[in-house]
């Protein structure tokens, strides 16, 4: 396939798209990816290449003459790599968002799980050769459509009225975050601001290929401050501890006697992602009586709606992110427009707001 494709030319930029039209800039090294990005992308009515980068000095030089609403970014190039460079292309078009094209490497994975970390919005594999097939293209465009906020579900309702917001329901005795596109970065800056007196568990679920999961649970311990392991069956959920869904199935939460465990599931679910927002949140407001605060961040689709419902239901709270600082305003949209949030607000902020419903007995 590469032999073939050398003989292929990508389409040349377009310096005047339509309006509307998504502009996508390319930063890859290789001739042959930015080749079959091109045609991919160039191929779609919605979507236009406005600059294609062999290298992110020359990324950045064009970024400075094109409006670019998504970046394809590679990591890997010689030169500056695409670790170094994202924070100056954030700087110099700060609404621009940042996809990663990530190898599947143990190094691929470390720099792709600082790059989101960083606020590089979401990844995609670069697939080996021959892996450029119709699904990796479906991927590749619904997720630069996401980031654009062209999915119809994703976008804001015109013009519709403020809703109320929840008060807190019971006092929690956990904290359950799901996250997803956008979510490393926001889940960092909410962390951050977790004082290390704080004891309460904390589960994360986030959609995340399951090669990244083992160096996303250790960025998560480092920006804590405290124990990270992965959910697996019978692991026990401590005060001071957090625990992280792995990438292959669902955590699930039991009680048993007096602690509560997790363990997995694998069925399909309504979102069809692996792992699920939903069993984790369904599963604790049943197990721990509602004593439940429920925390969604960035990330594209609904995942998390069934399950926050489940909370409230069981008398728990719901918190979320705010659509202004959300890479894709997805999960946190359901609950913020059906006035089931008790606040919605920037990833620190929510900390704060969450915090403060707790009560004493959370803090060491």
């Amino acid at each position: 396939m590469v032999t073939a494709l050398r003989s292929l030319k990508a389409a040349p930029p377009n310096p005047n798209p339509a309006p509307g039209c998504v502009r996508v800039m390319l930063i890859d090294d290789s001739l042959t990816v930015r080749t079959i990005f091109s045609r991919m992308i160039e191929r779609q009515d919605d979507m236009t290449i406005v600059a294609s980068a062999s290298s992110a000095e020359r990324g950045l030089m064009e970024l400075g003459s094109h409006r670019t609403d998504v970046i394809l970014l590679d990591l890997e190039m010689p030169g500056m790599g695409g670790l170094e460079a994202l924070p100056k292309l954030l700087r110099a078009s700060p609404d621009t968002k940042v996809l990663v094209i990530s190898s599947l490497t143990a190094e691929g994975a470390e720099a792709t799980v600082a790059a989101l970390r960083m606020g590089a919005a979401d990844t995609m594999l670069k697939p080996r050769p021959g892996g450029f097939n119709d699904d990796y293209r479906d991927q590749l465009l619904g997720k630069i459509r996401a980031l654009k906020g062209l999915a119809p579900h994703e976008q804001p309702k015109r013009a519709a009225p403020r809703p109320a917001q929840r008060r807190a329901g019971k006092r929690p005795k956990v904290l359950a975050i799901g996250a997803s596109t956008g979510g490393i970065h926001a889940l960092n800056l909410f962390l951050r601001q977790v004082p290390k007196n704080f004891d309460l568990p904390i589960l994360i679920t986030q959609h995340l290929p399951a090669s990244f999961i083992p160096v996303f649970a250790r960025q998560m311990e480092m920006a804590a401050g405290r124990e990270a392991v992965l959910a697996d069956e019978d692991v026990e959920i401590t005060r001071g501890r957090i625990v992280i869904a792995p990438g292959h199935g669902h955590m699930v939460v039991r009680r048993k006697g007096t602690r509560h465990v997790t363990g997995l599931a694998f069925n399909p679910v309504k979102s069809g992602c692996t792992p699920s927002v939903d069993p984790m949140f369904e599963t604790l407001a049943e197990a721990c009586d509602g004593h439940v605060a429920g925390i969604l961040l960035s990330g594209m689709g609904r995942d998390g709606t069934d399950g926050a419902d489940a909370i409230i239901n069981a008398g728990g709270s719901m918190y979320a992110q705010s659509a202004d600082t959300c890479a894709v305003w997805g999960m946190p949209r359901d609950i913020t427009e059906r006035g089931l949030a008790t606040a919605v607000l920037p990833p620190a902020e929510l900390a704060d707001k969450v915090l403060a419903s707790v009560g004493a007995d959370a803090w060491r």
